[in-house]
């Protein structure tokens, strides 16, 4: 991590194109400015958090809809059932020696 000291009014430069400023220093917080293009989302740590975990969820629900779908059509065989004698017999249909 780089570490900065700056005083009320400083700024520091990220890139090209975003400042970093301090506006305000408080006994408890630090009160700051971003500037930044609008293509460069700017979030507070914990919104990102957030963010990333919702996206997640989403993209894990979107797969999970996507492999049934698949399923439903018939595009990937159904997942085997186990029988009687079957699952966990190796090649020659006997369990494995211990």
């Amino acid at each position: 991590m780089l570490v900065f000291t700056r005083k009320n009014g400083e700024a520091i430069v990220i890139g090209d194109g975003v400042e970093v400023r301090v506006l305000r220093v408080g006994r408890d917080s630090v009160r700051i400015g971003v500037v930044a293009p609008a293509s460069v989302p700017v979030h507070r740590l914990e919104v990102y958090e957030q963010i990333r975990r919702e996206n997640q969820a989403a993209a894990d629900a979107a797969a999970g809809l996507e492999a049934l779908a698949k399923r439903l059509r018939g595009e990937t065989p159904a997942l085997p059932e186990d029988g009687p004698g079957e699952g966990t017999a190796g090649a020659g249909g006997t369990e494995p020696e211990k």
